[in-house]
């Protein structure tokens, strides 16, 4: 009987999120609950399988892992792309890949989530709840401050960016906003105003990343930007954790010199041990950004559709079609 293999279910969410029985009556599908320690525990734990279908960028997928997995046939990624996966290498192997479309509405999932720690960061909600579960009140709690009137900074302006923009702007902050190719037409369409980088690290009361990790954004806030911000300023991360220079983050923090309110992170899951877990002026959530039930149902559900379909020689969504002609000539 097909193996299938679902990756990187951290949440625990995908049996629940839509029905597996089709693909459970051809196939033995074994759901992964934990992140792989490396690649070598990965190898050792998929070798068997002949279809992976893994969850947006979580598990690496590197031609080195994927050439070691001899039976894999079909690999099912969620969206429409997955920047840790090597396609090329699937497609000299024949393995076909498939996407998913839609998933629900995963920006504004984001962009709320970017909110949602925007808040807590500014009105020390964490530690508040923290104290009621404990027994106390308002003992040892920071004032917080209100957001209206203040400068919200956001860095990069595509669809996540801008409903974060008229959230802000919703809450009376008065929204500036940088990234290589925006316009002061697009930054005023959505309330924004166009500034440079320098000025917007500067006069910023909190900024919020929505930005692609690529070389380009990689390390984009080192020391430098970090020092250039406004003492007390929250930094909201929704994106990627390397968009962020990690160790000078950790210093500012530590520091007391900003607030970091962080969804992402160079290493995920967070160790144990990481220094981030006990660093003072941190709000912190386990990468949930575009994790809601809505996103799961369309996820999950396509997932087994397209496993379903490549079992009937019919695969669906495929991101690497010219794979398909090796498929037909075996």
């Amino acid at each position: 009987m097909t193996k299938v293999a679902v990756l990187d279910d951290w949440q625990r969410v995908a049996r629940s999120s839509t029905d597996w029985s089709p693909l459970m009556k051809r196939a033995k599908v074994v759901f992964f609950e934990q992140a792989f320690l490396d690649e070598e525990d990965a190898v050792q734990k998929l070798a068997g399988f002949e279809i992976v279908l893994s969850m947006r960028e979580r598990t690496p997928l590197p031609a080195s892992l994927i050439h070691r997995l001899p039976k894999l046939r079909m690999l099912g990624i969620t969206g429409v792309q997955n920047r840790s996966l090597d396609t090329e290498a699937c497609t000299s192997r024949g393995i076909v890949v498939c996407h998913t479309v839609g998933g629900g509405d995963s920006a504004a999932a984001t962009a709320e989530l970017a909110l949602g720690l925007l808040l807590a960061a500014a009105r020390a909600i964490p530690a508040a709840d923290a104290n009621m579960r404990s027994g106390r009140f308002q003992e040892g709690l920071p004032a917080g401050i209100s957001l209206a009137g203040k400068t919200i900074g956001i860095l990069g302006l595509g669809r996540l960016g801008s409903s974060m923009a008229r959230y802000c702007r919703a809450l009376n902050m008065q929204v500036v906003a940088w990234s290589r190719n925006l316009t002061a037409e697009k930054a005023e369409a959505v309330g924004a105003t166009l500034v440079s980088k320098e000025e917007l690290l500067s006069h910023s009361d909190a900024i919020s990343i929505h930005l692609v990790l690529s070389d380009r954004t990689r390390g984009l806030i080192g020391a430098a930007e970090l020092a250039r911000m406004k003492p007390g300023a929250i930094l909201v991360n929704t994106s990627r954790g390397p968009i962020v220079d990690e160790a000078p983050l950790i210093e500012a923090v530590q520091s007391g010199r900003i607030v970091a309110a962080l969804d992402v992170f160079d290493r995920e899951p967070l160790p144990p041990n990481h220094p981030l877990r006990g660093a003072p002026n941190t709000v912190m959530t386990p990468h949930l950004g575009y994790g809601v039930r809505e996103v799961w149902t369309a996820f999950y559900g396509q997932s087994v559709e397209n496993a379903l379909a490549f079992l009937d020689g019919k695969p669906l969504r495929v991101s690497n079609p010219e794979v398909l002609s090796h498929l037909i000539s075996r």
